[in-house]
């Protein structure tokens, strides 16, 4: 009984740590969107700029 006991809370361990790992994960994706769209409002005025040059 024991050994499964314990089988039992392994397996629980690493169920937790797999999500932690999903978690940060999304957290990574979510800062890089967010670093996407910084990126892309700082080169908008650029663009701006293209486009007037180009007229």
């Amino acid at each position: 009984m024991a050994k499964k006991a314990k089988k039992k809370v392994a397996k629980k361990a690493k169920k937790k740590v797999a999500k932690k790992k999903v978690a940060k994960k999304a957290k990574k994706k979510v800062a890089k969107k967010k670093a996407k769209k910084k990126a892309a409002k700082k080169k908008a005025p650029a663009r701006k700029k293209a486009a007037r040059k180009k007229r």
